[in-house]
């Protein structure tokens, strides 16, 4: 079964940023712009890879390690 995330665009910093599960991206100057990169994002996060270790931080800002297998993609929306 698959997981479901959602990147949201946002104001954040002065401009406009995606978030998803409480982290921000990096400012960008326009929604548009900001719209892309998420869109950008999300395509890459449903592309299957090899299975590896990855280090991510949660909304906590706690770090967590674990093996992700190559084919257990999320499937990723965009809410602009």
């Amino acid at each position: 079964m698959s997981q479901e995330i959602k990147y949201e665009i946002v104001q954040h910093d002065g401009g406009w940023a995606y978030k998803l599960n409480g982290v921000f991206s990096e400012p960008f100057r326009t929604h548009d712009a900001a719209l892309a990169a998420a869109r950008e994002a999300a395509s890459r996060q449903e592309l299957p890879d090899e299975t590896r270790d990855i280090l991510y931080e949660d909304d906590r800002g706690v770090w967590h390690s674990e093996e992700s297998e190559g084919d257990d993609r999320p499937d990723a929306e965009v809410i602009p």
